[in-house]
């Protein structure tokens, strides 16, 4: 019988389309665990914490890894490239015991990443956007059943085969877009990736049903944003995991039951990387401005994020979505030095004022509403202490939002952070 007072295991999501600074929540809550858990995407998403002005740019390891006394768990959900997986542990030292690895999570191989990249191409002015680096593919394959978990490198004669067969099977896709993968060099990387990290593949699933009997704080990482989610986000333009809370559980073994507090990531403003419809998009001087303040480039591909204002019809939805108990909002002091400040509260489409996110959403025309900017609110780590202004705003979007804002993020430092 499952008990109802068990410990249960926190979960921070992100509600805009990614890139809205998870990385420092985890960080700065994960003090506080002894578990850090990410449970989809794959090395498509990044994360850039800065502690004593030192950047660490993470990928695919939990951004609990910066604790020292916490184990960090790559969740089944997850799509791993081990080329990419290695080399980001190589940042770190003493890695044993501090992480594992789900022996149940796809790797991205070479011709995931070949494919991804060839199929980009060929969509030409329809491009979606991604990354290139194999993240569709290999979710593709995971749900066609013709994928390759990670767990399968304690067998390399049998992993070997049924890659070869695979490559084979697929030639003439493969040859089509001129795709040539070389097999006799296959052997030697599965050796390179075994003996790399063999060691740290686990059943997390059980390792999580035990921490949690025993008590432990686990916090869950999402990476991407709710927007990006391939069933409620904005299809086609959008990741090949489930983003959203709800994702968590598949992503984990942990059950619905399981979950406890619900943190959404939202910035003051809003981003997007990639193509598809982003409403609040400011293409003058507003949104050049907001991505130098906010230094809004890719930590993963460098690429300029499109910016634009905080749509509070679509976090309203995400926060609805993903059951959020509070918000944390971040780089508000990108704001910093702003005349007027625009959120948009309704979009019009065809002709008609609308309060809901349409599949149609390309169509829609953001209605805005303007309030007064401020200057000064860099580095502050008190609410009162911030600028009167800046404060309304904060109080406005959680009206409209309908949701509390219970985290301020005033820089990228961990300690720049307001509690309420």
């Amino acid at each position: 019988m499952i008990k109802e007072n068990r410990q249960k295991a926190d979960l921070i999501v992100g509600i805009q389309w990614g890139d809205e600074g998870k990385g420092k929540i985890v960080d700065l809550l994960a003090q506080n665990y002894d578990i850090v858990v990410r449970y989809q995407g794959g090395h498509n998403a990044g994360h850039t914490i800065v502690i004593d002005n030192k950047k660490y740019a993470l990928h695919l390891i939990p951004s609990g890894i910066l604790n020292p006394k916490a184990i960090n768990i790559i969740g089944n959900g997850v799509v791993i490239s081990p080329d990419a997986l290695i080399e980001e542990m190589e940042q770190f030292e003493n890695l044993e015991n501090r992480l594992f690895i789900s022996d149940s999570a796809h790797m991205i191989l070479e011709h995931h990443i070949l494919l991804d990249q060839a199929k980009e191409k060929l969509r030409g002015k329809n491009a979606i956007g991604t990354t290139g680096r194999g993240i569709g593919p290999a979710y593709s394959d995971k749900v066609g059943r013709n994928g390759f978990r990670i767990g399968k490198l304690r067998n390399l004669d049998q992993l070997e085969n049924e890659i070869i067969d695979y490559l084979q099977q697929n030639r003439p896709i493969l040859e089509s877009l001129n795709i040539d993968i070389e097999t006799s060099s296959i052997r030697k990387k599965l050796e390179f990736y075994k003996e790399k990290l063999e060691k740290y593949i686990i059943n997390t699933t059980h390792y999580l049903w035990k921490a949690i009997e025993e008590g432990k704080k686990i916090l869950l990482e999402g990476a991407q944003g709710t927007m990006l989610d391939i069933d409620h986000g904005t299809y086609p333009y959008v990741t090949s995991s489930s983003t959203i809370s709800a994702g968590a559980c598949i992503g984990t073994g942990l059950n619905p039951k399981d979950i406890g507090t619900i943190t959404g990531i939202v910035k003051a403003y809003a981003t997007r990387v990639g193509n598809g419809p982003f409403p609040t998009e400011e293409f003058g001087e507003d949104g050049e401005k907001l991505r130098e303040q906010g230094f809004e480039f890719g930590t993963t591909t460098g690429r300029p994020r499109r910016c634009g204002w905080f749509d509070a019809v679509a976090v309203k939805y995400a926060s609805r979505l993903n059951g959020c108990d509070n918000l944390a909002l971040m780089k508000l002091d990108v704001l910093d030095g702003f005349e007027k400040i625009k959120v948009c509260t309704g979009y019009r489409l065809n002709g008609k004022e609308i309060d809901y996110l349409p599949n149609e959403l390309e169509k829609v025309e953001p209605i805005y509403r303007e309030f007064p900017g401020w200057d000064k609110s860099k580095g502050v780590r008190n609410f009162e202490e911030l600028p009167e202004n800046a404060k309304n705003y904060i109080r406005e979007l959680e009206k409209l939002v309908e949701t509390k804002i219970s985290l301020i993020s005033t820089s990228p430092d961990r300690e720049d952070t307001i509690r309420i």
